[in-house]
């Protein structure tokens, strides 16, 4: 067990994994294809996943502020896009996010679970000025599973689009597409509700056929003056493993509600993946500009007991 820095971090009884990314990657990497067709070519080119931007070991160096470094140390995980950017009622187009993934499994009476980081999202210093909203959006969710459904909650911070502010937060949701509609039309493996953050229509306004945006869910996170300086926000967000639904959001100072029974689009199950249970954080550029997402540690924990 690695250690992390205890006063951000409140976790359920059982802690499955503490990552402090001063000791390594941990497991977590970029979410590329399944390589399964023949000539080993990716199963579906529905969305470009080749060329998303890369998950890499980060000391924070910039050009004018030096290293930055982590919360606790030297490394965070430093999760990036490419310098791309479709509008943003648009499918996400090749290079426009990154994303990170660990790949778990759920313990056995687990019913509730608890995903908490530090993070700080970040333009590149490429330019004179500050680069704030020329980031899109950034989130997390977890790709779960039991015997009937495969599900994934989360939560998405839309921080600016078209270059204007929203400063927003929102969470997945129910959503009626048909599954040919949930993938833009084709005809592929993918069900609705599967991979919310870039499957699904998606509106002018950053919003898409399968988020809803949180009353009173206006909250402006810390970016500083300039590109170059970081301040680690804590991040937590609770699940109910027995309903399948939402509990808790907390993020820097505020704690956000739910509606009653408030949860994600419950698909069917898949085959071969039942107790999966992958945490991701992805981010997305608003503009032709690389943004990114870094994260300090990441604390997967859960709650076990018998079912009433």
């Amino acid at each position: 067990m690695t250690s992390f820095p205890s006063g951000f971090f409140d976790p359920l009884p059982r802690i499955l994994v503490a990552d402090d990314f001063d000791n390594g990657m941990s497991g977590w990497l970029d979410l590329r294809p399944n390589f399964v067709a023949p000539g080993f070519r990716e199963h579906s080119a529905d969305i470009d996943l080749i060329h998303w931007g890369p998950t890499m070991l980060s000391s924070a160096t910039f050009a004018f502020g030096g290293t930055h470094g982590s919360a606790s140390g030297t490394y965070s995980l430093k999760i990036s896009s490419r310098a791309a950017a479709a509008p943003a009622d648009q499918p996400p187009v090749a290079g426009s996010m990154g994303l990170a993934i660990k790949r778990l499994a759920v313990p056995g009476d687990a019913r509730r679970l608890r995903i908490e980081t530090l993070l700080a999202h970040k333009v590149e210093q490429d330019r004179p000025g500050l680069g704030v909203d020329d980031l899109r959006a950034f989130g997390m969710f977890v790709d779960l599973q039991d015997d009937e459904h495969r599900y994934m909650p989360g939560v998405r911070y839309v921080n600016a689009v078209d270059g204007e502010p929203v400063r927003r937060w929102q969470y997945y949701s129910p959503t009626d597409a048909t599954d040919e509609e949930w993938s833009y039309g084709a005809d592929g493996w993918h069900k609705a509700g599967v991979d919310p953050q870039w499957f699904g229509e998606r509106g002018p306004d950053g919003s898409t056929v399968a988020t809803t945006w949180f009353e009173d869910g206006e909250q402006h996170l810390i970016y500083n003056e300039s590109d170059d300086k970081l301040n680690w926000t804590p991040f937590s967000l609770t699940v109910d493993l027995v309903n399948r639904s939402y509990e808790e959001f907390r993020v820097g100072g505020r704690s956000f509600r739910f509606p009653d029974g408030a949860h994600p689009t419950l698909a069917p199950a898949y085959n071969d993946i039942e107790g999966l249970l992958n945490p991701v954080f992805f981010v997305e550029a608003d503009t032709d500009r690389r943004v990114s997402l870094f994260l300090d540690s990441v604390v997967v924990s859960v709650e076990r007991g018998e079912a009433a």
